[in-house]
């Protein structure tokens, strides 16, 4: 964060990107000269037209001076978002094509002292014509060609930043990066500097992000904030800060209508706590979480369920298979699934999805499916584990049970391991284990962790068939269960089979 000069709010120029805004502390401070810069392809132009687009809706005067790009391609770009430019005046100072006949070039003085001075000239001209109060300038790698030195080129900016300021003018310059260095001079000159990137993962979409490096006198959230180019402008996704989201909320045990597990879980899990679900492929980890979701649907609460791995078909057949009706309760609004593209993600863009659906929707249940489709969308992040526990912080003070599904590698035996170690990030751990018994693989269950009070220390028999989701006695007479390879040591009442298919204890 930026230091604070002035802790009353100044007279703001808001840009119309809800994310961006926020980022910026509700605007731009007016008149005053801003450094956008990025590679070509990072989303300049569209930030830079949607800043004229909302003063034009305020009944602000906007002007787009372009070095570079042409008014009709310009055009091209706001048709392709939806936006009409009949709002915004638009200048284009580019060479004219009587510029390539060999008659029309200077041989007394060099050309970039008569060409910048034209083309100053005729900038300080539109303006005073137009008088606007947002200016768009693109691009400065021209004005730098233009000026051949670093000398003259910091004073021409100099003398633009005078001019603006004393005429009102709240300046966004773009600059495309395409100097050998970093231009500092340019960044101390400018009041307030955005930095955009465009980043080329090695599969999937791009990603970009963009990042606020300067803003003097006022507040902004620093780091890095991901976005997105689309269909009428950018939505950008301000980062995450667990601390500035509080909420009060009720005390309560969230149950999953199966009383054994609430009972190995101690009475159930806390509201606002985290749960790891741990364990091989197919153990029954998703049905467990579905099974938390449809018995909040029929307190009349809302759950989200995040799927990274299995399609929305395949989990509404397999839900519908065991008795679970989760079709219903997605079919009342009371449990949304989200099917989420891999190739398409950003950790900024799945934390959005998240607050929506708990600020918006009123979600009380959150589940990942899973950690390991989680890491594999973003393969090239860093700190993921750092968001995620962010993300978690957040979810636990807003009063939701959040369930986070980790797939182990491996079935059986002392070989299984998780893709990484996210136990500690979560209130509870609970882990399901495959064991033989009696010619038959079955599934055991168990409460590693409970931060938030007492639980069973016992192994229980779990059974998912066409009766739902089971949960027999303490396997009290079998030993290394947990490791796949139990030995028999007594009789036990494990969960019986009913002739036609189901179980009971």
């Amino acid at each position: 964060m930026s230091e604070t000069a002035n802790p009353s709010a100044p007279d703001l120029v808001t840009t119309g990107i809800t994310g961006f805004d926020d980022i910026i502390g509700g605007g731009f401070t007016r008149n005053r000269l801003y450094l956008i810069e990025g590679n070509p392809g990072a989303g300049k132009t569209t930030l830079a037209l949607h800043y004229l687009l909302e003063g034009a809706r305020r009944g602000e005067r906007g002007l787009y001076i372009t070095l570079s790009e042409t008014a009709e391609e310009l055009q091209a770009v706001a048709a392709s978002h939806g936006w009409s430019l009949d709002g915004v005046d638009l200048v284009e100072l580019i060479p004219s094509d009587d510029s390539l006949r060999p008659d029309s070039q200077y041989t007394m003085f060099h050309p970039s002292e008569v060409e910048l001075a034209e083309t100053t000239k005729a900038v300080l001209a539109e303006v005073e014509r137009i008088n606007p109060q947002r200016v768009v300038f693109d691009s400065l790698s021209e004005m730098r060609l233009l000026a051949q030195n670093s000398l003259r080129y910091r004073r021409q900016i100099l003398a633009l930043k005078q001019f603006f300021i004393g005429r009102q003018c709240t300046v966004l310059l773009l600059d495309d990066r395409t100097a050998e260095t970093t231009d500092l001079q340019l960044q101390s000159i400018a009041h307030g500097v955005v930095s955009l990137e465009q980043l080329a993962p090695e599969y999937g979409a791009e990603r970009r992000r963009l990042c606020v490096q300067k803003l003097r006198g006022r507040k902004y959230r620093g780091g890095f904030h991901d976005f997105r180019i689309v269909r009428g402008g950018l939505s950008v996704y301000p980062r995450l800060i667990a601390a500035e989201h509080h909420e009060d909320f009720e005390d309560m045990a969230i149950i999953s209508d199966v009383p054994e597990l609430d009972t190995l879980l101690g009475g159930g899990l806390d509201r606002g706590t985290s749960a790891l679900l741990l364990g091989p492929a197919g153990v029954g980890k998703s049905t467990l979480a579905i099974q938390y979701a449809v018995a909040a649907a029929h307190r009349g609460e809302k759950a989200t369920l995040f799927a990274f791995d299995e399609s929305i078909k395949t989990m509404l057949l397999r839900s519908k298979g065991i008795g679970i009706d989760l079709a219903a309760q997605i079919a009342n609004g009371r449990v949304q699934v989200r099917q989420v593209n891999p190739a398409e993600l950003s950790p900024g863009e799945f934390v959005q999805e998240v607050r929506q659906a708990v600020e918006q929707q009123g979600s009380r249940i959150l589940i990942i499916d899973s950690l390991n489709g989680y890491l594999n969308a973003m393969p090239e992040e860093r700190y993921l584990l750092t968001q995620l526990h962010e993300l978690f912080t957040y979810l636990g003070q807003q009063g939701v049970t959040t369930f986070l599904l980790v797939a182990q590698h491996g079935l059986v035996g002392r070989e299984m391991q998780a893709p990484v170690d996210a136990s500690y990030l979560a209130d509870t751990v609970i882990m399901l284990r495959y064991f033989e018994a009696h010619g038959e693989v079955r599934q055991a269950i168990s409460v590693m962790k409970k931060r938030s009070g007492m639980h069973e220390r016992t192994i229980r028999e779990l059974r998912i068939d066409q009766g739902g989701l089971r949960v027999g006695p303490p396997l009290s007479v079998f030993q290394g269960v947990l490791n796949g390879t139990p030995q028999y040591i007594g009789h036990t009442d494990l969960v019986n089979k009913q002739p036609d298919g189901r179980t009971s204890e």
